[in-house]
């Protein structure tokens, strides 16, 4: 295992770790039980950051920049779901501190309960933030529409931050301030994005795949929690998820859109920790 010097930065260390067949950038906290952060597509484990104060009180939170994302690897290919959750169970074994909690936001939910499917022997539990099977085409090509404008140029940060603003208009400031601040890196003439913009559109294709088989046979207790005014996992959709699901415990949050986590973090972190301790 090669792992690069750490660095302390507000009490969370940030270092890479080579599980073998990639090399992944992780923010990590606390100490106790390992619970792992999954972001969603375009985003960085700095997104995390809120819950994982919070939490790490109680567990060794770890939250991962995915491939293609952030400062983890960009490989040319690999990424469909079985790449994302392959990478998740060499991480856990790299790591050797026992079986995992899971907790994902979009593709990060996406991948979680595919290696939850795929890897149940490493896996304590899952937490899938508003992503389900049965998302309609017409919200997946408006998220790859998205995906794809979202490679360009900025001026500096500020530009970012009125950008994503724009992008997100639910997300509060201070949580806006966390993506400009660490998904994006100098170039000559400002900013672009970390994560690679063909990685990207292949996540965003790979979206597209059959997610029932994972969803029907994942044994491990999951929790789905939607986002009330999630414009990508709709009532319909969550309502689908449960009928071929039903024992899986949902938690709607009011007045959320997809961003669960950032929009509404001290009902996400509820909604967690009830789940966990149940």
């Amino acid at each position: 295992m090669d792992m690069a010097a750490d660095m302390a930065s507000d009490h969370f260390i940030s270092r890479r770790v080579d599980i073998g067949r990639i090399t992944l950038n992780v923010r990590q906290r606390g100490s106790g039980p390992l619970m792992l952060f999954f972001h969603g597509i375009t985003s960085n484990s700095a997104v995390f950051e809120p819950l994982m104060i919070r939490l790490s009180d109680r567990f060794t939170t770890i939250a991962v920049d995915q491939r293609g994302h952030g400062l983890s690897d960009k490989p040319e290919t690999g990424y469909e779901a079985n790449d994302y959750a392959h990478d998740i169970a060499g991480l856990i074994r790299t790591l050797d501190r026992g079986r995992a909690i899971l907790v994902g936001h979009s593709l990060g939910a996406r991948n979680s309960v595919a290696a939850a499917a795929k890897y149940p022997d490493l896996v304590r539990s899952v937490v899938a933030i508003d992503f389900t099977p049965y998302i309609e085409t017409d919200a997946l090509d408006a998220l790859e529409a998205r995906v794809n404008a979202g490679s360009q140029l900025f001026e500096d940060v500020k530009a970012v931050e009125a950008y994503l603003a724009g992008r997100y208009p639910n997300i509060p400031a201070d949580a806006i301030k966390i993506r400009a601040e660490s998904g994006y890196q100098p170039v000559v003439g400002g900013l672009r994005p970390l994560a690679s913009p063909a990685a990207m559109a292949q996540t965003a294709k790979g979206l597209r795949s059959d997610l029932v088989p994972a969803y029907r046979d994942v044994a491990k207790p999951v929790l789905i929690v939607r986002g009330e005014a999630s414009k990508l996992v709709s009532a319909a959709a969550l309502a689908k998820t449960s009928r071929l699901r039903p024992d899986l415990p949902v938690v709607v949050v009011p007045g959320a859109d997809h961003y669960v986590n950032e929009v509404s973090p001290e009902i996400t972190l509820k909604a967690i920790t009830n789940f966990i301790d149940a």
